[in-house]
């Protein structure tokens, strides 16, 4: 694995030349069975909007993208329509992240730009997770800016401030990371288009035992012997997973710390 870290100050801008450079893969397809609401964890709605449109109002205020693809449940009419309503193509979503993402790659030349947007592909994508909704501006600007200054992927992470244990399989200890070492990781994750669509291409040749462990797409590409640089992220970006988490994210809007 090769990962390099970029200081704030190196990737804080966003890529230069025409704004709406990159595209957004949007996914919203999970059940969010940990969420426990019986609907799709991105239909869960906070404050009248659902987690979906939370998520697009916030990554579209970055005025980054011209192309927007968002990942749905199969059958879902809601989600369906808060994508197209916010100018993105919705598409059907896979099994696994890593078949929903790739879905989105293959129906990106499907996308509508966004008004104003060129018409031209885009060369850089980023891919977020809609339970992410209240991510900052700033971030989708941290991660655009590495891109423009010639990474090929980037991912916003946090240092750890917990400790950290391996265990093994029957839970005894068996070491204590270096807690410098560990970031949490978040996204939007940005990769170079050319690059991520040859990482998906190329995990087909993974052993299967290694392709079921890969969580994300950086994952993939560190799989892959790709390296993998990192921008700083931000507490707000936290991922909308359990209900103690939406209790935390509707106390948060509620506040005004979000949205």
């Amino acid at each position: 694995m090769s990962l390099k870290v970029l200081s704030q100050e190196s990737s804080v801008s966003a890529p230069s030349g025409e704004a709406g450079a990159l595209a957004l893969l949007l996914l919203a397809a999970g059940s969010g069975s940990r969420l426990g609401a019986g609907i799709p964890k991105a239909a869960v709605e906070l404050d009248g909007k659902t987690l979906l449109a939370w998520a697009l109002e916030g990554a579209l205020a970055s005025g980054l993208f011209s192309r927007v693809v968002v990942t749905v449940p199969a059958a879902d009419s809601l989600l369906t329509r808060v994508s197209r309503s916010y100018g993105a193509l919705p598409v059907v979503g896979g099994d696994s992240r890593a078949e929903s993402v790739s879905a989105a790659l293959a129906a990106l030349d499907q996308a509508s730009p966004l008004a104003g947007a060129s018409d031209r592909l885009p060369s850089a994508v980023l891919v977020h997770d809609s339970a992410r909704c209240f991510t900052p501006v700033e971030v989708y600007r941290r991660v655009a800016g590495a891109l423009a200054a010639g990474e090929k992927a980037v991912i916003p992470v946090l240092p750890v401030v917990d400790t950290i244990k391996t265990v093994d399989a029957a839970g005894f200890v068996t070491g204590t990371p270096a807690r410098e070492q560990l970031r949490a990781v978040q996204t939007p994750q940005g990769f170079d288009l050319p690059t991520l669509v040859q990482a998906h291409r190329d995990s087909a040749s993974l052993a299967p035992e290694l392709a079921e462990k890969i969580t994300d797409d950086a994952m993939l590409a560190e799989a892959l012997g790709l390296p993998v640089a990192t921008v700083e992220g931000a507490a707000e970006a936290f991922k909308v997973t359990t209900p103690l988490d939406l209790t935390l994210a509707s106390a948060l809007l509620k506040e005004g710390r979000v949205g």
